[in-house]
């Protein structure tokens, strides 16, 4: 058969069909609505957990330029998903935007990057919920032994010097599970509770940067840019590069205002203020919470799950390690709630497309949820919490996201040329050079983070691509209705 098949794409009249065949949405948001959109997708996991990590291994104190490298790139791939959702206002994202553009192996691995952001980010955020939890117990005279909240064989070194190795991370377990649960149950999280742990989270990282400025110690910035190690990626300038791979993952959820578009008021002049004011505000944000974390703890001690509460423990606060304790569970659980659930929402698509058994996406008669998908991706996740470590798991979400929005950036490209006439309510600004921009940063965070965990990456396509020769190839609705025309 032939090699060209594999590159067959989905029609976007036929996408289009699809998208008018559904109600009608009403053009109600705003650029504020859509700012407080971006920062309630986007504030959470990045700085919560990963940002120690980042200076620890990668950029130290110019873990500050990190986040801001990290922004700008994610700010390409906005503009691109702001036209590409406008031009196609379907749901599946990344997935249905590669299919129209590049083809069916090219969606399939979009996917198969979509996945380790939703189920190794999943999973490594259950690592950072953990290591808050575990705080906050200590704090009431609870304590979790060591070897009982780390993943299975780390290594663990106690205060007492002692050293045990981890055999269940079991709080970790524990929210997947009940998330699991509560999305089998259909459970709909409404607009007002989101809003309240958007504003918790907020108001907890402005209280830890007004108050912690106060504790800093200028020395903990010396050097600010440490000297590479002789390794890309570790420290010195490459350092940044880095840091940038690792905390992308804190900017994950932007594609959310774009999606927005068919919703929203004016979209030409609407998504770019939100799209790039939430982005710039996060970024800010994250910025001096960044500065103000390492000015406290040296940075080489920042390599835990839980760094924002090991500096409050240092400002000897304990009334303020539980707020930030507190803030940071109850934030992480909805981050950990909305990438399980688009997991099964990407799967649902895939599914649908013929590329998975039909089987899976088989709704319970009284919640009407996919189970078997609900009930996958629950294990699955904690399968990944129970082998490897957070900042493992860090990277490879990042990984992901940097594939996936460079090749939103490349679609929005091939897209302009293969269907120009196609309306698009909005346009990215400066085509080709800002998605070539996104390509290129993407591309070189792509490499630093292939630079250290190549081989689970190498491991993750064989993987996916062995399911797609396997089964997909042959029950995709799409080659087989192109088969019978022939």
């Amino acid at each position: 058969m032939s090699f060209r098949k594999y590159f067959t794409k989905q029609s976007i009249k036929d996408l289009l069909k699809e998208a008018k065949s559904s109600h009608q949405l009403e053009r109600t948001l705003g650029p504020i609505q859509l700012v407080l959109l971006g920062l309630g997708a986007i504030v959470g996991a990045g700085i919560f957990v990963f940002a120690g990590s980042a200076a620890a291994l990668h950029a130290g104190p110019a873990v500050v330029f990190s986040f801001v490298l990290g922004a700008l790139a994610c700010a390409c791939a906005g503009l691109c998903y702001a036209e590409l959702a406008s031009m196609i206002p379907i749901s599946g994202g990344a997935y249905t935007f590669a299919y129209a553009a590049l083809g069916e192996i090219f969606a399939w691995i979009v996917a198969g990057m979509m996945m380790l952001i939703c189920l190794f980010g999943a999973a490594a955020v259950a690592g950072g919920w953990s290591g808050y939890l575990v705080s906050l117990f200590a704090d009431y005279g609870i304590h979790i032994p060591a070897q009982f909240c780390h993943n299975s064989g780390q290594v663990i070194t106690l205060a007492d010097g002692s050293i045990v190795h981890g055999v269940c991370n079991i709080p970790s377990l524990f929210i997947i599970m009940l998330i699991t649960f509560i999305l089998h149950r259909g459970t709909e999280a409404s607009a007002m509770i989101n809003a309240v742990i958007v504003a918790v989270k907020m108001i907890a990282l402005s209280m830890f940067i007004v108050i912690g400025i106060f504790y800093i110690n200028p020395e903990n910035w010396v050097p600010f840019i440490p000297e590479n190690t002789g390794k890309f990626g570790e420290f010195g300038l490459s350092g940044i590069i880095g840091g940038a791979s690792m905390v992308l993952i804190a900017f994950a959820g932007f594609d959310v205002v774009a999606t927005a578009a068919q919703e929203t008021r004016d979209p030409q002049r609407n998504l770019p203020i939100g799209i790039l004011g939430s982005l710039a505000i996060s970024t800010i944000v994250y910025a001096m919470i960044a500065a103000v974390l390492t000015g406290i703890v040296k940075y080489d001690m920042l390599n835990v799950p839980q760094p924002v509460a090991l500096a409050i423990e240092t400002m000897h606060l304990p009334w303020f390690s539980k707020v930030i304790k507190v803030s940071a569970v109850i934030g992480l659980t909805s981050v950990m709630l909305a990438l399980m659930y688009a997991a099964i929402r990407v799967f649902f698509t895939i599914t649908n497309d013929g590329l998975l058994p039909k089987k899976l996406s088989k709704l319970n008669s009284r919640t009407h949820t996919p189970y078997y998908l609900t009930f996958g991706v629950g294990m699955t996740v904690a399968l990944l919490t129970a082998v490897l470590p957070t900042s493992v798991l860090g990277q490879m979400s990042s990984f992901g996201i940097a594939a996936t929005f460079a090749t939103a950036c490349l679609s929005t490209i091939v897209l302009r040329r293969t269907n120009p006439e196609i309306k698009r309510e909005f346009k990215c600004p400066l085509s080709p050079i800002i998605p070539l921009c996104g390509i290129a940063l993407f591309g070189s965070l792509m490499v630093v983070s292939l630079l250290n965990i190549y081989v689970y990456i190498a491991l993750w396509l064989t993987f996916i691509l062995s399911i797609y020769f396997g089964y997909s190839q042959h029950h995709s609705l799409l080659l087989n209705k192109k088969a019978k025309k022939k």
